[in-house]
């Protein structure tokens, strides 16, 4: 059986994409690897990689130059969840950080396992997380 190495890469779609990425460089501190009209790949944490695409941008095969190939139609909507791995010793650093610039902390979740999670929304409605280790049996 081939084995994975790991979760590369997560998606959200946005309506707005200067509200979102205004919310993931200023609030969230990620750092665009690239961008264009339609999408920006954020680094999140060394070894995944944070896509926003721009809702209703991506419905048609992109064909990339220079014969490297294509990639198929892909789009999202509604609100979804996803979760950011921090360590245990950044989740009041990150409460603070979140109250400075606006953002409503929804739900706190202490695990049995001794993790922690922080539930907020960014603009879209998407449910995003800060987990602390001790949420899953790997983390």
């Amino acid at each position: 059986m081939p084995s994975l190495n790991g979760l590369l890469e997560s998606s959200l779609y946005t309506t707005n994409m200067d509200r979102a990425r205004r919310f993931f460089e200023e609030v969230m501190d990620l750092e665009a690897f690239t961008a264009d009209h339609r999408f920006t790949a954020y680094n999140a944490g060394g070894t995944s990689v944070l896509l926003l695409f721009l809702e209703g941008a991506t419905e048609e095969t992109v064909v990339l130059p220079e014969d490297m190939g294509t990639i198929p139609p892909h789009d999202g909507s509604g609100r979804v969840h996803m979760a950011f791995a921090i360590a245990t010793e950044e989740l009041e650093p990150w409460e603070k950080r979140l109250a400075e610039h606006g953002v409503e902390i929804e739900g706190r979740t202490h695990w049995p396992k001794g993790g922690e999670s922080l539930y907020f929304r960014d603009p879209d409605g998407h449910l995003l997380e800060l987990a602390t280790p001790g949420l899953w049996p790997n983390y």
